[in-house]
């Protein structure tokens, strides 16, 4: 799985991409406060406000200041379509509805520290619209949401991770739980399952080693226990730990003969309905491949989102500098996710694009500016200061799932079996808590290896893609009315 050297015409210094995609925090939320360290940074001053109601035309009426003072937010905020919709317009969704208000509704912030030293960051990257839990292409192939039917097959559309693959480089995908990543069809085949290792068995050992491939994707702990908690920043979770995680992850690269080969990024999936400033843009941005996302909304993949953390790092890049907007390729091209695959794609010197968003969207190899590697990078970082003077947030491994933590169930039940059951796919969350989502998403993920390991042996084509028969410990009918019952539904 080691990394293999690009045959680019314009040699890339850069060997090893390694990406971390935390969970729904906005720009100015995480990051907007270090405009007092580094004035350059369109962050925020605390004179940012939004109207108590945007029905209020009076320029006098009730604000909500933004403030660094807010400690814990529960429930998180609202981020589906809809509620993306009214906090950036100030209304509830219209189709008709294209005027941008440039008060976007928001909430106070939460900060963490996050390692930033030798790194560059971009005050200009948004997120991709929608759906955006799928980095790694630049299509969410028409879905504005998780869909539980394209979940059973897989979401059908190419990834880069394919392109590497048949361009002869390697790839890497380090889980703590079922990876995310096989929302994806095609990385459910035989011959990617070897690209999938476990965090805590395997990563930092590679790192030591000099075995990271060329592409690494990072995932993260997405159920929160009392004995492993969830470190992907995802409200209502300790953002502490999401950022002591990627602290971990820093000081394992850092320590990697492959670190003046390296540049590692740390983005946010989505803006998680947290405030920020700065607004959308909403024109000139192609749709991928032309497909509508379904009614009511009927999204056409044509503006972008809330921005979102982008932090860059690698001994490449000078210290305290500041990625703006990109200056091209398009004269409306954007930093967003889809600017992932297409600085790959450019790096490797692969083929070709994904879709027409990440031929459009900006890449961010400008960012290394320096031309040799920095030797004083730090090896470690500073312990991280909780800010939270509420005290240590009570786990609550008995409450219910989020919807992402329900889709991470649905899709462990596409690899076990479990999607041919009737139950399939809401009540099978319906009575979950977290601790038995956590449980059963390992059980199945574990399922579906062995079956691939096995099939393996006995010959199987490395392109097929095994289908788990159903769980022989199937509840009965009565034992599944029971269970409704008990959990009021």
């Amino acid at each position: 799985m080691k990394a293999h050297n690009s045959t680019s015409a314009n040699i890339s210094p850069i060997k090893t991409v390694v990406v971390l995609v935390q969970e729904n925090r906005s720009f100015d939320h995480m990051l907007g406060w270090f405009k007092s360290l580094n004035p350059e940074i369109n962050g925020v001053t605390g004179s940012e406000s939004n109207p108590l109601s945007t029905s209020d035309t009076d320029p006098n009426s009730s604000r909500i200041q933004f403030t660094d003072e807010a400690q814990y937010v529960d429930p998180d905020p609202g981020h589906m379509i809809e509620d993306m919709f009214e906090q950036i317009f100030g209304e509830p969704w219209s189709d008709s509805t294209r005027k941008y208000d440039s008060e976007n509704g928001g909430i106070r912030a939460e900060c963490g520290e996050s390692a930033g030293r030798p790194c560059k960051v971009s005050d200009e990257w948004v997120r991709a619209g929608v759906f955006t839990r799928l980095q790694g292409v630049a299509t969410s192939n028409g879905a504005t949401s998780n869909d539980t039917k394209q979940l059973v097959q897989g979401y059908p559309q190419k990834t880069i991770f394919e392109s590497l693959d048949e361009a002869g480089f390697s790839f890497g995908i380090y889980y703590q739980y079922p990876p995310s990543t096989l929302f994806y069809r095609n990385l459910r085949k035989l011959k990617y399952l070897k690209s999938f290792s476990q965090f805590d068995l395997n990563f930092k050992n590679h790192c030591k080693e000099g075995r990271l491939p060329n592409y690494v994707v990072i995932e993260q702990r997405y159920y929160n226990l009392r004995t492993v908690p969830a470190n992907d920043d995802h409200p209502t979770h300790d953002v502490s730990e999401g950022q002591e995680f990627i602290k971990e992850v820093y000081e394992a690269l850092r320590s990697s003969p492959q670190w003046n080969e390296m540049l590692f990024l740390i983005i946010y999936d989505e803006h998680g309905g947290y405030y920020d400033h700065v607004p959308t843009p909403v024109s000139g941005v192609p749709s991928p491949d032309g497909l509508v996302g379904p009614e009511p909304y009927n999204f056409k993949f044509d503006r972008l989102g809330v921005r979102i953390p982008a932090i860059l790092i690698s001994p490449w890049i000078e210290p305290g500098t500041v990625l703006h907007g990109p200056s091209g390729p398009q004269p409306t091209s954007e930093f967003e996710h889809s600017s992932i695959p297409a600085t790959v794609k450019k790096i490797f010197n692969l083929k070709e694009f994904l879709t027409k968003r990440d031929e459009w969207a900006g890449t961010f190899d400008c960012v290394l500016n320096r031309k040799t590697p920095r030797i004083d990078c730090p090896v470690t970082l500073s312990e991280l200061v909780r800010l939270r003077t509420c005290g240590v947030l009570e786990v609550k491994e008995d409450e219910k799932l989020s919807e992402f933590q329900q889709e991470l169930v649905q899709l462990a039940a596409t690899l076990n079996g479990d999607h041919q059951k009737h139950t399939y796919p809401q009540q099978l969350v319906d009575c979950m808590t977290v601790a038995d989502a956590a449980k059963y998403v390992k059980e199945a993920f574990n399922k579906f290896c062995k079956e691939c390991e096995k099939a393996s042996e006995n010959g199987a084509d490395e392109n097929e893609i095994i289908r788990c028969s159903i769980s022989k410990t199937s509840k009965s009918l009565a034992d599944m009315i029971v269970s409704c019952i008990v959990c009021g539904d």
